[in-house]
């Protein structure tokens, strides 16, 4: 059981990352961005089909079908760093 804390809900779970995502998830530019990438699997045929595989971008600015494991590993790591 984890150590009590005077705050309580959901605005401080998880450092209250989970209303941080909801308004950038809501926002014009990064609907815009998940659009063109869920558009960019489905041209790739890869939408859905439970195969595992997500479209990378490449530092280039291209598209590549990778691993959905590293693909989003790779933004854990970038964020370590920093």
């Amino acid at each position: 059981m984890g150590r009590p804390t005077k705050h309580k809900g959901d605005k401080y779970a998880n450092g209250n990352y989970k209303s941080y995502q909801k308004k950038l998830d809501a926002t014009p530019n990064q609907r815009k961005k998940r659009a063109a990438l869920n558009a960019e699997n489905r041209k790739r045929g890869t939408y859905g089909n439970g195969d595992g595989k997500d479209v990378s971008h490449k530092t280039d600015g291209s598209t590549v079908l990778e691993s959905m494991k590293i693909n989003r590993a790779r933004v854990g790591k970038q964020r370590k760093k920093a």
